[in-house]
């Protein structure tokens, strides 16, 4: 069985939220299962130097034409949430949670918790919204809530977003295919290509 694609993403990236419409079924294309990594990217920008891109001049404001027009492209329900963005340590602590237990439902999650921020305008970085998505998708919401304060599930989410910045990842969306980095949703189809022909 191939390595699966790991993919690493902010719950406050909106290209992240496109990604997570689009890669499962990519991967699949090519028998591969999908790794869901949260991560923070507030200490990446610390690494790298760069800021928000919501701060960015310029980039900012292509930033909020062009990702409704891209969910509009792919289906996708989107609308510009307020605040944005937010910090998403809560969300991401409970999909590494729930991973270690049962991850198709920590995908679940995920998927819920994105669609609750950008199309539903829910502010998921608020530990009772995280935890009211995860009640709305069948899970043990009091269980979740005291592993978000558990010190193991701290570390453990600590430790994660510390990997992936040894390994390369400042942005949202950013994919590991074979050890093979690609950053962006725009560079799907580019990983697509790649492992159709085997890399070259």
């Amino acid at each position: 069985m191939p390595e699966p694609i790991d993919f690493h993403f902010d719950f406050s990236s909106p290209y992240g939220y496109v990604a997570a419409h689009l890669i499962e079924p990519l991967a699949q294309r090519h028998i591969r299962s999908v790794t869901w990594r949260p991560t923070l990217l507030g200490p990446a920008m610390k690494v790298s130097g760069n800021q928000p891109l919501a701060d960015q001049p310029l980039k900012g404001q292509y930033m909020r034409h062009d990702v409704p027009r891209l969910c509009r492209r792919h289906g996708i329900p989107f609308a510009w949430p307020e605040p944005f963005p937010i910090a998403t340590v809560a969300p991401a602590r409970a999909v590494y949670w729930l991973w270690d237990r049962d991850p198709d439902q920590a995908v679940a999650y995920a998927k819920a918790a994105y669609r609750a921020y950008f199309a539903d305008g829910r502010a998921i970085g608020d530990t009772d919204v995280a935890l009211a998505v995860a009640a709305e998708q069948g899970l043990d919401a009091e269980a979740l809530a005291a592993a978000l304060q558990d010190q193991a599930v701290k570390d453990r989410t600590k430790a994660a977003v510390e990997a992936s910045i040894k390994l390369g990842v400042f942005g949202s969306p950013f994919f590991f295919v074979d050890e093979e980095p690609f950053w962006g949703v725009d560079r799907l189809p580019l990983m697509d290509e790649w492992l159709a022909r085997g890399g070259w």
